[in-house]
């Protein structure tokens, strides 16, 4: 049984690993907690932010069931991780990755074509890859930036919709008006937006976006969480937290995703910032500053802020 993708806040998961660079399940588990506790409404596995691109394919699918397994009964749980160039390995990923009863399995829209192919071809492509993953699995979309940015136009992404089978996007257009055309494309649909880009959060959601997904969730969850259920309710509120968000969102450009995992540390739910995808060891003690800094005041936003009263 496939639970509903909820509209809201779903973090894209980080990957802890050990010292000896082996996945660290037991502060995976820690950190599923930590998502739920501050009110993740879904969780994103095996993603970008997942540095799947260095996990085996083992690795994302052990990663995926254990995700869904201890976040059974409390929030959905999508993944993703079909991270190959060719055709018939994809399927075989994307059918591993469904046997794990994960809530919806994710397509990266840039796997689907190579960058200097037309939509034409990726939406054959898709066509083609629809008819080869069981149709009872519900499905999602993940405009991921690595190796390049393949944005969906609002066109194709009706399509996608038409097709019934999916159920969420990851949008990283960052573009505002874009959104709204593809809301609009997509309206009374299955098919939910969630908006990557912490600057034009609010403003999407006034638009009609379901939720957010971004890096920014790993930092501080519960003040994504506390705007997705306020902004309409308290908007002059939220406008001042939004600022605040969009401001700390720079961060971003930091020797991300090893910040995140400094900023766990602080919460006490991981135990080092080791990465696969960057060299943690570049990260600076003026960066590490930066996230202590950030840390302090998240907390005080949080106090003024509870998502949970």
């Amino acid at each position: 049984m496939y639970q509903i993708i909820t509209d809201g806040n779903w973090p894209v998961m980080l990957t802890p690993f050990t010292e000896q660079n082996n996945v660290d399940y037991e502060a995976l588990e820690r950190l599923i907690d930590w998502y739920i506790e501050r009110g993740a409404d879904g969780l994103f596995a095996v993603c970008q932010s997942s540095e799947m691109y260095t996990l085996t394919l083992e690795e994302r699918v052990l990663i995926a069931a254990f995700v869904k397994a201890k976040a059974a009964g409390r929030v959905p749980v999508i993944a993703s991780g079909h991270v190959s160039d060719a055709f018939e390995d994809q399927v075989t990923e994307l059918n591993a990755m469904a046997e794990t009863g994960v809530d919806a399995v994710v397509l990266i829209t840039n796997r689907l074509a190579a960058a200097e192919e037309s939509d034409d071809v990726w939406l054959a492509n898709l066509d083609k890859l629809l008819g080869r993953l069981p149709e009872h699995v519900p499905l999602g979309l993940y405009e991921c930036p690595a190796p390049y940015r393949r944005l969906l136009t609002p066109e194709m992404l009706k399509k996608c919709s038409d097709t019934g089978r999916f159920r969420f996007i990851k949008d990283v257009s960052c573009d505002l008006q874009l959104i709204g055309d593809k809301l609009k494309a997509i309206q009374g649909g299955s098919l939910k937006i969630f908006n990557a880009n912490t600057a034009t959060l609010l403003d999407s959601y006034r638009l009609g976006a379901f939720g957010f997904s971004g890096v920014m969730a790993n930092f501080h969850p519960e003040l994504y969480a506390w705007l997705f259920r306020n902004w309409e309710s308290q908007p002059e509120a939220a406008g001042e937290l939004s600022d605040f968000l969009s401001v700390s969102s720079f961060l971003e450009k930091q020797l991300y995703p090893v910040n995140a995992k400094y900023y766990l540390m602080l919460e006490g739910i991981l135990t080092n910032y080791r990465c696969r995808s960057r060299n943690h060891e570049e990260f600076s003690a003026t960066q590490r500053l930066e996230i202590e800094q950030l840390y302090r005041v998240s907390k005080q936003y949080a106090r003024k802020y509870p998502v949970f009263t």
